[in-house]
């Protein structure tokens, strides 16, 4: 294992949201920080620094993963999914549609983590229960909402994905 000096950089590869990035970080620097200062992607909020919010959650590798407790180069030749990746283009997709139609934000600062948790969560269990989404949202961090129209529109959105998915295999 090559050993890295704490002020060198190291260049990293990795694909985020669909499309290659590289950039430099020192060892120390988290995966949130290179995303938010070297990429520009700015939807990963970091609020702890401890991975106990989870306002820093993307999706690594197909695992929901804090970014703030994951150092840079441990994602190299990963693959990334942040809130900016979920839209199409101007068109939101059906979760972040449903957060929309159910009030499930209110400042926004936790919202990029918990959309990021529920996509995951919800390609997990496409049918979840309220208990199992209030379960899945206990690790989160919302001093604004209540909870209850996240809970609501995780809700939507899983019986609109599940509708979705019969209409693309023609159940």
């Amino acid at each position: 294992m090559r050993r890295i000096g704490g002020n060198e950089r190291h260049r990293i590869e990795l694909t985020v949201n669909g499309r290659s990035h590289a950039g430099e970080a020192e060892p120390r620097m988290l995966l949130s920080d290179f995303l938010r200062h070297r990429l520009g992607l700015y939807g990963t909020h970091v609020g702890c620094e401890h991975g106990v919010c989870g306002a820093c959650t993307v999706i690594v590798d197909g695992r929901a993963v804090r970014s703030c407790t994951q150092y840079a180069i441990q994602a190299e030749g990963a693959t990334i999914e942040t809130v900016e990746g979920l839209a199409d283009g101007e068109r939101l997709n059906a979760l972040q549609q449903a957060f929309h139609e159910h009030h499930g934000l209110q400042c926004g600062f936790c919202s990029a983590g918990i959309l990021m948790s529920a996509v995951h969560f919800l390609k997990e269990n496409p049918r979840p229960s309220e208990a199992a989404v209030r379960d899945m949202l206990s690790g989160h961090i919302c001093r604004c909402t209540g909870y209850d129209g996240i809970v609501r529109a995780i809700l939507d959105a899983a019986g609109t994905l599940k509708d979705q998915t019969k209409e693309t295999i023609g159940e």
